[in-house]
């Protein structure tokens, strides 16, 4: 169903370019949007109308014309006047209408289509048979991209999504629900990932500063085939979710930039406190205060160089050598060789998961 912005956004355009006042009312003479406030006068009688069998009417110096979809009447559009002139803007406008409910209900079909493909609803089959009844191109090298943000109710970050992409038949925007915004991109040939942080950027530049300032986009990788589709939604999915756990600092975020990241996120609770448990004797290494985690940061920052972590932390070498040989004694881990270094830095990142996953239960 055409809303009713879009509705008063196409009388005004029309009364701009005629001069002629229209109206668009319901089957159930409710105006939907109009130009001028006496079309209230009209209601009972484009009831009336709307009951007999005429496609068009003159009532009391003013134009009637039904708009159909598909047969079945939708809307009564008036054009107040009664000159041919009018009935000419009258006709005009109600066949522009007519396009419009067609146009809409293609894309709210592709909408459709486009949502169960993301959820895996569809058959094979089915992919590729709906596919090429609305027109959609099977083996398009296609990403897709997760937008997350405030409580969106009022839809203007999505519509604001809509509008940057334009008309464009190869790109697909959506929402499966009230945070989340969808992008399927059509890419052309020569374009990768280096385009795809750009269209990023591009998106959350779309919009408000306020909304901007607390989004969130996610993208998955680039597929060849409309039936792999689903894949990079899944991908773009994890990305965003790994992306609040373990890189709190960036609002684009990349399924190909994970890292082990990734790995430690589809790791069981359980097989996470086993890990734990075993290399730190029970304890967390978490536990530590604000100055031997900074140290511990800053070190792996810093690929393991005392020197660099010393004059970074403004620190003398020795003040450095000494807290790690401190944090040595109470691990057993020695952060100057690599092989702890790596257990301890998968420590950080696994008990990072755990109080994400015990916050977002409840």
């Amino acid at each position: 169903m055409i809303s009713n912005q879009v509705l008063q956004a196409t009388l005004d355009g029309l009364k701009t370019i005629s001069r002629v006042d229209l109206c668009v009312l319901d089957t159930e003479g409710i105006i939907l949007a109009t130009t001028f406030p006496e079309a209230e006068e009209f209601r009972s009688s484009v009831l009336s109308f709307a009951d007999s069998p005429a496609d068009s009417q003159v009532v009391s110096g003013c134009q009637f014309f039904k708009v159909f979809d598909d047969h079945q009447l939708e809307y009564v559009l008036l054009a107040n006047g009664s000159s041919d002139d009018v009935h000419m803007v009258g006709r005009m406008a109600a066949f522009q209408i007519q396009n419009l409910l067609v146009a809409y209900k293609e894309r709210f079909d592709k909408d459709n289509f486009i949502k169960n493909l993301l959820l895996d609803n569809l058959l094979l089959v089915d992919i590729y048979n709906r596919a090429k009844k609305l027109h959609i191109d099977t083996e398009a090298r296609r990403v897709v991209f997760i937008l997350e943000v405030d409580d969106e109710k009022e839809n203007s970050s999505l519509e604001n999504v809509r509008s940057l992409f334009g008309s464009r038949s190869g790109d697909f925007i959506t929402a499966v629900d009230e945070k989340s915004i969808i992008v399927v991109k059509e890419l052309a040939p020569q374009e990768g990932y280096a385009e795809m942080d750009k269209v990023a950027e591009m998106i959350l530049e779309s919009l408000s500063e306020e909304k901007r300032a607390e989004a969130l986009i996610a993208y998955g990788t680039i597929v060849g085939e409309i039936k792999e589709v689903s894949r990079s939604y899944k991908e773009a999915r994890m990305a965003l979710n790994v992306g609040k756990i373990f890189f709190a600092e960036r609002s684009v975020i990349a399924y190909s930039s994970l890292g082990i990241g990734r790995l430690i996120y589809q790791l069981p609770i359980p097989l996470c406190k086993m890990f734990i448990r075993e290399v730190f004797d029970g304890k967390s290494p978490d536990d530590f205060d604000e100055e031997t985690l900074t140290t511990i940061n800053k070190f792996f920052e810093n690929s393991l160089n005392v020197s660099e972590t010393s004059r970074q932390l403004y620190i003398h070498r020795n003040t450095l050598v000494y807290r790690l040989d401190k944090l040595q004694k109470s691990t057993g881990l020695d952060l100057r060789v690599f092989e702890d270094a790596i257990t301890f830095k998968i420590s950080l990142m696994v008990v990072k998961y755990m109080k994400y996953m015990e916050n977002t239960e409840y």
